[in-house]
């Protein structure tokens, strides 16, 4: 067994199993309460800059497949999980989690009390770490752990928008319309897509209802979305703190008014920024799938899957924007509208991959949005 360590911040070491890639990582130590989805946790862009721990005790069990992933790549700093199932035992399985751990470069541990990690986490808050199998000196990690740059400020997604344009022709899988999904026909309306970071499966419930996709960097100015003569922009999910991110908050502000907008996560933030508003970091996050959200339209209360560590700030929310959702554990936005412009957002992920399905009504909301607006 080669030994892996966990380091945090406030001087705390967990030492446990080595298992994916050799090596040595920072970032914020977060976790995520999903009892399934680790593949498309791995492969979500918005955990760039973080060290994941899985709640669930068992994870790998099922294997990795090609169809399940969320973007071309893990985006994370490290993973972090109880027991590391050497066993992939699921007719989509093919291969390992470790296998797949080590060809990405993902650096794992196991066999540490994930359970007193993460009630640290829940005390005292998100805390900056160092997972390392190579370095094993307990205070030059914590050393290191209290030398990380953290999330707070920095642009993160630089790190992860996709190089140029892409036109997005996949749809969802068979297996995966659980009913619900809008128009299915031809291309009929345009959709650009502003990735922040953006996963997958978001892409392919927009192409579902019938659209056209054109996927653009998040770095794209207004002039850049409009000259592809779009009938709605979406703002997708991305890593980070949404307020250092001017270019796209005046990008945003620009299209408001000139075509509907839906926006996910990050996009919800960067819309309520662009539309005045303030946001904060929450003390340590919200990531699973098993968030309580309630519609406020409609007295509705949704499961919902998360993955966000800031918010969008309520007790100065401008007045054009009226709250549509709210979290049940902690009462924060999850949802605004804007009273006047077409355009709206959500905090969760409607799109729900892996994840419950409640919200992907909202996909046909948008539909309906552009639809009156044309």
């Amino acid at each position: 067994m080669k030994v892996a360590k966990l380091a945090l911040e406030d001087g705390t070491v967990f030492t446990g199993e080595s298992f994916g890639a050799t090596g040595e990582v920072d970032g914020e130590v977060c976790f995520n309460t999903s009892m399934t989805g680790y593949q498309e946790i791995l492969t979500d862009p918005s955990y760039r800059g973080q060290i994941v721990t899985m709640t669930y005790p068992e994870i790998g069990n099922y294997g990795v497949n090609d169809e399940d992933l969320e973007s071309a790549k893990p985006h994370l700093s490290g993973f972090i999980v109880r027991n590391a199932s050497s066993i992939a035992s699921n007719f989509r399985s093919g291969g390992r989690l470790d296998d797949y751990l080590a060809k990405h470069g993902v650096v794992g541990i196991a066999g540490i009390d994930t359970r007193a990690l993460v009630r640290r986490i829940r005390e005292h808050g998100a805390l900056k770490g160092v997972l390392s199998s190579s370095d094993l000196d307990d205070a030059s990690l914590v050393k290191k752990a209290r030398q990380s740059p953290g999330l707070v400020g920095r642009d993160l997604v630089r790190e992860v928008v996709p190089d140029g344009p892409v036109d997005w022709t996949e749809r969802l899988s068979s297996w995966a319309k659980l009913g619900g999904a809008g128009p299915t026909g031809t291309n009929t309306r345009h959709i650009v897509a502003l990735d922040y970071g953006m996963k997958w499966n978001i892409a392919r419930h927009l192409c579902d209802q019938g659209c056209k996709v054109t996927v653009l960097p998040g770095t794209s100015t207004a002039a850049d979305v409009l000259a592809q003569k779009p009938d709605g922009v979406f703002l997708s999910n991305g890593p980070g703190d949404p307020e250092p991110l001017e270019y796209a908050i005046g990008t945003i502000r620009e299209l408001l008014g000139k075509t509907p907008v839906f926006g996910i996560c990050l996009g919800h933030q960067l819309l309520s920024l662009a539309c005045g508003a303030e946001t904060f970091k929450l003390k340590f996050g919200h990531r699973g799938a098993n968030q309580p959200v309630q519609n406020l339209d409609t007295g509705r209360v949704e499961i919902t899957s998360q993955n966000h560590g800031f918010a969008v700030r309520e007790d100065n929310l401008p007045r054009c924007l009226k709250v549509t959702h709210r979290n049940l554990n902690d009462e924060t936005i999850e949802g605004v509208r804007h009273r006047e412009l077409p355009a709206f957002s959500v905090q969760y992920h409607p799109e729900a991959s892996a994840g419950p399905h409640d919200s992907d009504y909202l996909f046909d909301k948008f539909w309906e949005l552009i639809e009156s607006k044309s």
